[in-house]
């Protein structure tokens, strides 16, 4: 009997089926919780579970498996906060029933043509953000007159983004004879008195909080643009001593497309995702297992089951599609007992959806600067010379003595090694080989790069550059970033939303202007070249963070003093406050 739990929460052979195409081994909670009650067409729910929980199929397995397709009516609506949840829950709830359901997600931001089309060919669930919703019953271009079933998922998320009155009015035009679930993490006064308006019989279910993520996982985060992803993931691999980790993307074809630039860089690279076979999974996990693979390049649907403790990394190469897939994603890290390190990269475009999910994790995920090219380099000089005094202790050389006389009798030593050097390792210690990341220096929705006018000539340094903004503006030093100062004027990134009133207060201190400009303002394009230059007095355009200075791998190799460098340092991204 496939899913044997599952079944005896009373879910069809076909349901259990499309779960065990999916990965699915055993319920979850608050699976175990709602799944009976739903299916029961009985009691409202609400359901009080954190992010992470499985809380998609805890309400989308009931409602397929009770939902009769209809051409003209829309039988169930599920409100989402944002737009990106709302296309991963309609994914979610498409995979289980493929071939007689219809599904469509409704949200701003896209073609409303489109969503006219598909509501007037006929809908089954609609999948929507509040705002979006709202406007098509405004409309009259969406009916809630057959509805039989309403989801809030993320209410308290929902409150917070300001979409309550929304949401209030939505269920307002609900028929009578309809069933409301509401999940949230947290239940605000607001939710509990829209609950105590719209829902009767209400049965309560609630899973036991635990903390979603390892305190052994180390969890940092790069901005980076689309274009410079890949690039970014080798120079992360390349920095590392011994990269052994899972690698995350969003579909099959992009899980193929880089593990194939992975093969062509030389990197021991496996890919797994829905369309490989049972036979060909099992020996790509032996090979990984057995280190002579080290990268796995995976979806999340594929990478269920997967049981390896001593991962260094896990690396999210696509966004989660939500909060609960992060927290999936991570936990493969940080296990039994090793530390690890959680690593996911952020483009322009995804900066709202991972602030978002930064929120419901209730995560420390602290934002690092990629190694640069000479960075690279440096390590792998410190490993080349950690191998080669591993050769000389071992005496493992003995066969190429002969060959060694010939060439020293011929050549230079310092030319003779440097040509096996070149030989041996290519262009790879030729930092010009190593291709520019363009920084990202604004993303107006979630950090703002401010433009100071305070520099070197006025006796600041970047540490009092941090300090002030902490000091006369309450920002935390550890959410400020990238800070530089040159001969006349400073640059600093700090969260959006501290922008506009850091700017209000320095700007009132009247004693640290030298005119009657502002002293504070967000960066020009203008003035960003004076940041960007690599010409400029700008502390080497090296990233400054509070507490820490800005130390060279080779710097930090002869801090550790004494005898040969057997082991080559940790790498600069992955600095830990203790």
């Amino acid at each position: 009997m496939i899913l044997e739990e599952f079944q005896e929460l009373g879910l069809s052979e076909r349901t259990l089926e499309a779960l065990a195409a999916k990965g699915f081994e055993t319920p979850s909670p608050i699976q175990r919780l709602a799944i009976p009650v739903m299916l029961e067409n009985r009691n409202d729910i609400i359901a009080q579970a954190q992010t992470g929980t499985g809380k998609t199929a805890a309400f989308g397995l009931p409602i397929v498996e009770r939902l009769v397709p209809e051409k003209k009516s829309v039988q169930a609506l599920i409100l989402t906060p944002t737009r990106e949840l709302a296309i991963q829950v309609n994914d979610e709830i498409q995979s289980f029933r493929k071939n007689d359901l219809r599904v469509t997600p409704i949200y701003g931001g896209a073609a409303m043509n489109e969503q006219l089309r598909r509501l007037k060919s006929g809908v089954d669930i609609v999948v929507g953000t509040p705002g979006r919703i709202l406007d098509h019953l405004r409309r009259e271009t969406l009916s809630l007159a057959r509805l039989k079933w309403i989801v809030l998922d993320e209410a308290d998320e929902m409150l917070d983004m300001g979409f309550i009155d929304d949401v209030d009015e939505i269920l307002s035009h609900a028929p009578d004879e309809r069933r409301i679930f509401l999940f949230s993490a947290t239940m605000p006064d607001r939710i509990s008195g829209l609950a105590k308006k719209y829902m009767r019989d209400v049965e309560v279910l609630r899973v036991e909080t635990k903390q979603v993520t390892t305190d052994l996982t180390d969890q940092i985060y790069f901005e980076v643009r689309e274009s410079d992803k890949f690039d970014a993931l080798t120079r992360i691999v390349d920095v590392e001593n011994d990269f052994y980790g899972i690698i995350f993307c969003r579909t099959k074809v992009a899980v193929d497309q880089l593990v194939n630039n992975l093969l062509e860089r030389g990197y021991a690279a496996e890919g797994l995702h829905g369309d490989v076979s049972q036979a060909q999974r099992e020996k790509i996990l032996r090979k990984f297992k057995k280190r002579q693979s080290t990268i796995l390049v995976a979806t999340d649907v594929a990478a269920r089951g997967i049981d390896v403790t001593n991962l260094t990394h896990v690396i999210n190469y696509s966004l989660p599609q939500d909060p609960e897939s992060y927290v999936h994603r991570i936990g493969r890290t940080g296990r039994a007992g090793r530390e690890g390190t959680a690593i996911t990269f952020i483009s322009p475009a995804e900066n709202r959806q991972f602030l978002f999910m930064q929120r419901r994790v209730k995560a420390d995920i602290r934002k690092e600067t990629l190694p640069t090219g000479h960075d690279i380099v440096e390590m792998k000089k410190l490993k080349i010379k950690s191998e080669l005094a591993e050769i000389v202790e071992e005496e493992s050389y003995a066969h190429y003595d002969g060959i060694a006389r010939e060439l020293l009798a011929e050549l230079d030593p310092e030319v003779a090694l440097a040509a096996l050097m070149r030989l041996a390792f290519k262009n790879e210690l030729d930092e010009s080989s190593y291709p520019e990341i363009r920084r990202i220096d604004v993303d107006r929705r979630g950090t703002a790069r401010l433009f100071i006018g305070l520099g070197k000539a006025d006796g600041y340094r970047p540490k009092m550059i941090v300090e002030l903004l902490s000091r006369e503006c309450g920002i935390p030093q550890q959410k400020i970033d990238d800070v530089k100062c040159l001969e006349d004027f400073s640059f600093a990134t700090i969260p959006f939303r501290d922008a506009e009133a850091a700017m209000k207060k320095l700007n009132s201190l009247r004693e640290l202007a030298n005119d009657d400009r502002p002293l504070v303002k967000l960066a020009k394009e203008s003035e960003k070249k004076s940041d960007r230059n690599p010409n400029g007095v700008s502390d080497r355009g090296r990233n400054f963070r509070p507490g820490q200075g800005s130390v060279s791998a080779s710097d930090r190799a002869g801090r550790r003093g004494g005898g040969r460098q057997r082991t080559a340092p940790k790498r600069d991204y992955k600095r830990r406050e203790r």
